[in-house]
């Protein structure tokens, strides 16, 4: 466990809290897979802030040198914030106690990162019949935004796979299906005034009232109509208005609302429809309403995040593979997003299979037990050694 326990340490060492950047990881990784004769492609990207960041994507060759086609290994260099939360120990320095490894990302999901980078050596060592890819990927934590910029580039880098792992905190269950993430910002522009003058003004805040009335209605008949999937431990898609925020005095009209709702939906469920139903009801016919009041009205949407559901296939090569390599067969789906759902949809057969627990993930205190490193060494190895030739 040495070397996963060291890696780990240093990668959590690097505070790549999403509004942060990510390059001294990504350099880190990239130094250590030139020493192993493997030249990554780096995908840059530099935000509106002037922050910039990197994917990264690197391919051990197949022993023909046919470098499409196998196994991606796929994980996210991000974490999310610790501040507010009330750490035992120092969050960016990993600290062992009781069998269990501390620090933000131990478990989501540096950990498993960590395994893959103390098994570089023998990877580049494999006489390998399949090539194996690792992608490892930016901004997951606010959006999935990183490996969606990453697939959009596959084809102009020549780069195809068959299948795909997700390193996500799953316990080493080979989860087959997960809900997808639709987060949506939505701006009421209404027109200010005295209350005393309520006709000479529109009040934001009572269109925004009168949506969220009908989103919970929406959710509301997603609970009780369905569809439904047992494999889920909430079996029916959800959604909820969780922010918002308006007006500026007990005596004035607001002229501006603003909320944040989302809905997290089943892997079978084709999303277009609702987000129709959605602009439907804003702009058919809530913001005719709010103009006809007053012509300067109106309704702004923002897509704030969108990430595809999974579904794969219980006969699926790679759900097969993963459980032949140590990973615990499961007909369970998780109700939390990750990228597995961009790979499947990019035509690459996916599955997530990681160490650790999603409970632990996001909170203090987060960590990963020796015991699921060790797991996932074990996976690893049998992965890298099925690969080889005398494998195939």
């Amino acid at each position: 466990m040495t070397s996963t326990v060291d890696w780990l340490t240093r990668l959590v060492a690097f505070d790549t809290t999403s509004h942060r950047s990510n390059l001294q990881l990504i350099d880190c990784v990239a130094g250590e897979l030139r020493k192993h004769g493997i030249e990554p492609v780096l995908f840059p990207h530099e935000q509106e802030d002037g922050i910039r960041k990197a994917n990264l994507f690197a391919t051990f060759p197949a022993h023909d040198g046919r470098t499409t086609g196998g196994v991606v290994l796929s994980g996210h260099t991000d974490v999310v914030p610790v501040e507010g939360q009330d750490w035992d120990s120092d969050p960016f320095a990993v600290t062992e106690r009781d069998g269990r490894l501390y620090g933000r990302g131990t478990a989501d999901m540096k950990g498993f990162l960590a395994v893959i980078m103390s098994r570089l050596e023998a990877i580049a060592a494999a006489d390998l019949a399949e090539p194996l890819h690792l992608a490892f990927s930016y901004d997951e934590e606010v959006g999935l935004l990183g490996a969606q910029r990453m697939i959009d580039e596959f084809t102009g880098h020549g780069i195809a796979a068959d299948s795909c792992i997700v390193g996500e905190p799953s316990g080493m269950r080979v989860v087959r299906g997960h809900k997808s993430i639709n987060l949506f910002g939505a701006r009421f522009r209404g027109v200010a005034a005295h209350s005393s003058l309520t006709p000479q003004g529109l009040n934001a805040i009572h269109y925004a009232g009168r949506f969220i009335e009908f989103y919970r209605q929406l959710t509301d008949q997603w609970r009780q109509d369905g569809p439904f999937d047992d494999a889920y431990p909430v079996p029916f898609t959800t959604g909820g208005v969780n922010l918002i925020s308006g007006g500026i005095a007990g005596n004035t009209v607001p002229d501006a609302c603003e909320i944040e709702f989302e809905f997290r939906a089943l892997g079978t469920v084709d999303t277009a429809p609702v987000v129709a139903q959605i602009r439907e009801f804003l702009f058919d016919v809530l913001e005719p309403e709010m103009r006809a009041e007053h012509p300067t009205a109106g309704i702004d949407l923002v897509v704030k995040a969108q990430g595809p559901g999974l579904e794969t296939d219980a006969g699926a090569g790679v759900a097969t593979l993963a459980q032949e390599c140590g990973g615990y067969p499961t007909e369970g789906k998780v109700t939390y997003g990750t990228e597995a759902g961009l790979f499947h949809n990019a035509g690459i057969e996916t599955v997530v299979c990681g160490p650790g627990e999603i409970a632990v993930a996001h909170a203090a205190n987060e960590y990963v037990e020796l015991e699921q490193l060790e797991a996932c060494e074990t996976f690893l190895d049998s992965l890298i050694a099925r690969l080889g030739r005398d494998q195939a």
